[in-house]
């Protein structure tokens, strides 16, 4: 009886506790498991779907790049004769349409001066004293007299360029003073030759007749490098400084160099030779089938954009025409993505302006299926007969109705509202000026303007300091003899501009010569309040010249004005507008008149390409949708990483809890095993139940 009663419950040894709790908790993990499992994959796949969409994204955008650049609408074409005369080195976009006809008279040339010759060029010369070199144009004696025969006779001083001067110490060689001359960087080009066993120092100017030099030097050891109108006589005058000139469509021009690149605009070319008679003919047409090509490309790149992402967001067909649920089937941000693209990419363009405002004007349908295709007819005919009209449509462009005002694109043009501003200057800006008194030089003849006087600079007596925009100018002197106001005028700026200290502050001014006063004007190239002339010194000898320290000028004035209603912020002459305004991220550029224009209109437009490519930039930013959107789905997969935790602990606790009431199970029922046994050893020795 009791082995059948133990029997029935295993024997004590029966069941396998270990598969047995391990089914147990299995049959309890298992639909737990499930779900995080299948949240977990449905996360891998949404950032895998992301990675796919960031990548078509990207493929848009590269072309959407293209597109968006105004060259592409401007490019152009040039056919070139076969000649050695003229290189065609480069046209530009932009550059003007038509057919000329390019006749070389002259090629320019520079000047090239070589001085006396040494037995060495590294030897010091032992002389010292400065050399003073300034760019003009030369004047030469043609009376005829072959021993004056192209003697310098007269410098008219060009006051674009800056004059400079080297110290030359006892110790300098050929070597070293050319060494000094180029290290100013001011286009001399100073080389030691050795010709006939000895060194001669040669110096070359930029070409151009304007760009001859003029070299002086105070001390007379010195007069071996001098060339100007009363000493030359120790330097040789090799080449001279001349224009080049030539002839486009009958019209002469002349240029400093033979690298002409402002004559034809947009169109550079190198002149090689002079060819007196021979018109060379070059035609520049504007090419369209690099735009028309691109916005094919377009086409393409959208359809291509928006299939893979219609399959992401949506559901395709596989290999056996059965329905598969894309990646990020459901995802709001994703589908808000790809019909903010497709929205913008069917819109009218926001600020274009013109005949073609959106991609229907050029003959691009939108199907059905949400896909781009080409009317060809329409599209043939906007390409050829409104080509113009293209770049308003894909890419920025910026308008003024003020013929006084520029637009420009700041640092933050990404931020700005595309549209039209109404814009009104109330205040044009202006330049610091100073008015210089009348010259009462008795060398100056007011009728003609001639002037006379050799100015001396010995002791001091004719210098000056002289303050723009609040940097103040070393000690200036002038020396020489001018032939008129305007030469001794050049010379002024030329000096002036030439100031090492007002050179590292980077200002400059213009100086003319007001004929009704018969005085010298100095205005800064600056505009706005830190625009300021004044002379901080002057000796008793520029008063003669109307010039001395007492003189008070006109500080300049910033621009005023208004940006639909708000107040700009004025600085010179720019107008920004006000610090997170619509138009913030624009600035303008005032010119004089602009008052006098009234109230005018600007108009932004970043066009299709500037807008898509803001929109995809705004998805695939480091802080742009795609990445805000991942970063959730990591932290939706953390935290089923903290779930699966979770999981295993109370799974692994439920083991435990198993294990530890089986493993009490099988030590009653082993107890009562043994118990079973002594029970039938008893039995076996009651009277009535002995087997004898």
């Amino acid at each position: 009886m009791a082995n059948n009663i133990i029997s029935s419950l295993g024997a004590g040894s029966g069941i396998d506790i270990t598969n047995l709790v391990s089914q147990l908790v299995e049959v309890e993990r298992a639909p737990q498991q499930q779900r995080l499992d299948t949240r977990q994959e449905k996360l891998q796949a949404q950032i895998s779907g992301y990675g796919q969409m960031k990548s078509a994204l990207d493929g848009l955008r590269t072309v959407v790049g293209t597109l968006g650049s105004n060259d592409l609408f401007n490019a152009r074409s040039v056919s070139v004769p076969t000649t050695d005369v003229i290189t065609a080195d480069k046209v530009n976009a932009g550059a003007q349409t038509g057919t000329y006809q390019i006749e070389v008279l002259e090629v320019a040339s520079a000047q090239s001066l070589a001085m006396a010759a040494q037995a060495e060029r590294d030897s010091a010369l032992g002389k010292s004293g400065e050399i003073s070199i300034r760019f003009g144009d030369w004047t030469y004696d043609v009376d005829g007299d072959p021993a004056t025969a192209d003697a310098p006779l007269s410098f008219a001083v060009n006051d674009e360029r800056t004059a400079f001067s080297i110290s030359i110490e006892a110790t300098d060689s050929l070597d070293s003073i050319a060494e000094k001359i180029n290290s100013e960087k001011s286009g001399v080009q100073a080389s030691v030759l050795k010709v006939d066993g000895q060194f001669q120092l040669m110096l070359t100017s930029p070409s151009g007749a304007s760009n001859a030099l003029e070299i002086s030097v105070d001390d007379p050891s010195l007069d071996l490098f001098a060339f100007n109108a009363t000493t030359f006589a120790s330097v040789t005058e090799t080449q001279q400084a001349k224009d080049a000139q030539l002839k486009v469509n009958g019209l002469q021009v002349s240029r400093e160099s033979n690298s002409i690149n402002d004559v034809i605009e947009g169109f550079e070319f190198t002149l090689n030779k002079a060819a007196v008679g021979e018109k060379l003919s070059y035609s520049i047409k504007a090419d369209t089938s690099t735009a028309e090509q691109a916005v094919r490309d377009f086409v393409e790149a959208y359809n291509s954009f928006r299939e893979t992402a219609e399959n992401l967001v949506g559901y395709s067909r596989d290999e056996d025409n059965q329905l598969v649920r894309g990646d990020l089937a459901g995802d709001g941000s994703a589908r808000l993505m790809v019909e903010r693209v497709r929205q913008m990419v069917g819109d009218i363009v926001p600020g274009a302006e013109g005949g073609f405002t959106a991609l229907t004007n050029l003959g691009i349908r939108t199907e059905l299926d949400g896909s781009l295709s080409i009317e060809e007819d329409e599209f043939s005919d906007a390409i050829n007969n409104n080509f113009e009209l293209l770049e308003g449509l894909f890419a920025t462009k910026t308008s003024s109705t003020n013929s006084a005002v520029s637009v420009n694109m700041g640092t933050y043009v990404s931020e700005v509202a595309a549209g039209t501003y109404n814009v009104e200057i109330t205040q044009d800006p202006t330049r610091g000026e100073l008015l210089a008194s009348a010259i009462t030089d008795a060398g100056f003849n007011a009728l003609d303007d001639t002037f006379a006087t050799a100015l001396d600079a010995s002791g001091g007596g004719y210098s000056f300091k002289i303050k723009v925009d609040g940097v103040e100018s070393d000690l200036i002197e002038l020396t020489g003899t001018y032939a008129s106001a305007d030469e001794l005028r050049a010379d002024l700026q030329a000096r002036i501009n030439s100031d090492e200290k007002l050179k590292a502050g980077r200002v400059s001014l213009d100086v003319g010569f007001d004929t009704a006063t018969d005085g010298f004007t100095f205005t800064s190239r600056e505009y706005g309040s830190v625009s300021k002339v004044s002379f901080s010194e002057a000796s008793a000898g520029m008063a003669d010249l109307g010039i001395d320290a007492s003189l008070s000028g006109t500080t300049g004035v910033d621009v005023v004005g208004t940006i639909n209603g708000e107040a700009g912020f004025g600085a010179g002459n720019l107008l920004l507008p006000a610090i997170g305004s619509d138009a913030y991220g624009l600035n303008f550029t005032v010119g004089a008149g602009a008052t006098a224009q009234g109230a005018f209109e600007v108009n932004f437009s970043r066009g299709l390409a500037g807008e898509l490519t803001n929109l995809i930039d705004s998805f695939l930013g480091s802080s742009g949708a795609i990445d805000m959107r991942l970063d959730t789905i990591d932290s939706q997969l953390e935290s089923i990483d903290e779930d699966q935790i979770k999981l295993d602990t109370r799974m692994d606790a439920l083991n435990i809890r198993l294990t530890t009431q089986f493993s009490a199970m099988e030590s009653i029922i082993n107890s009562l095993s043994s118990t079973g046994s002594q029970l039938d050893g008893l039995t076996d020795r009651l009277p009535f139940t002995a087997k004898s």
